[in-house]
């Protein structure tokens, strides 16, 4: 259980970003909800300032921080200020929830690495907020492209690898 560990991302609707970190190898769990803002117990119809954002469990001897954050960055576009396809708004912001510092140093040196290869045609605005409670979505956003195949996403991969 001591490599078991978990991370906190938002890059725009969360049903897409689940969707696509559920496959990925030494993700043990994902949970969608609401991080970042003004309320608590937000919902839904009640977010104000909180990110959709996902909660990733996952096994440091399969996978790291470092790997989660470069498909992060690969999976959504970091570069639009509070905007993933047709969403718009602080709740579809890019950010880092970090835990720590040494979470704080590698978000800062992948989004160098992210901003120097040149993949992306501007820089990414991708924030850094320092961990706030994460609130657990209702139960009809969890798994739901699982639910809905055809559900709406503007998620997937867009590069290679950054790192």
């Amino acid at each position: 259980m001591e490599n078991i560990r978990k991370a906190y991302i938002a890059g725009g609707c969360f049903w897409g970003m689940e969707d696509l970190f559920r496959k990925r190898t030494g993700i043990l769990e994902t949970e969608v909800g609401y991080q970042g803002g003004e309320n608590e117990n937000p919902t839904y119809g009640n977010h104000p300032g909180h990110a959709e954002g996902i909660e990733l469990t996952y096994d440091a001897n399969e996978t790291s921080f470092e790997a989660i954050l470069d498909y992060f960055f690969r999976i959504h576009n970091p570069t639009t200020l509070d905007q993933q396809g047709n969403d718009r708004g602080s709740s579809y912001r890019s950010t880092v929830f970090f835990q720590n510092d040494e979470e704080l140093q590698s978000a800062k040196a992948i989004i160098e690495i992210v901003n120097k290869s040149g993949k992306w045609e501007a820089n990414a605005v991708t924030t850094l907020e320092a961990f706030s409670p994460f609130w657990k979505a209702e139960p009809q956003h969890q798994d739901y492209l699982e639910r809905n195949p055809n559900g709406y996403t503007c998620h997937f991969e867009r590069h290679s690898s950054f790192i």
